[in-house]
């Protein structure tokens, strides 16, 4: 007689969770950044800036600001960058040609 049964599980073949980066976060940001596209960034704090995305890499971005001081921005504080003009769009999931995007909380590209 079994001292312990357990039931039998097969293993299952479920999905595989996402990669860690797809690209998709350098790419639009290039976008933006190569058209000089107006964007409101929204900090973690709800704070909002407003410029053009100059310069960025893996853990931070420089937002340029007509008459105003330059912005070097740290990834992990932004909640949004949304396109001036464009209210309300969001995307689906957190990189892609659209307006809204939130860059990975750990500071790298998505």
């Amino acid at each position: 007689m079994d001292t312990m049964s357990l039931p039998f599980f097969p293993h299952r073949r479920g999905k595989m969770p996402p990669p860690g980066e797809t690209g998709q976060e350098t790419l639009y940001l290039r976008s933006l950044s190569d058209r000089q596209v107006p964007v409101t960034v929204k900090l973690r704090d709800g704070e909002r800036v407003r410029g053009w995305i100059e310069y960025f890499d893996d853990a931070m971005l420089r937002l340029t600001r007509e008459g105003l001081p330059n912005l070097f921005i740290y990834k992990h504080q932004i909640s949004t960058i949304t396109e001036a003009g464009h209210k309300g769009v969001s995307h689906a999931g957190d990189a892609g040609n659209t307006a809204n995007h939130r860059p990975n909380s750990n500071g790298a590209g998505s």
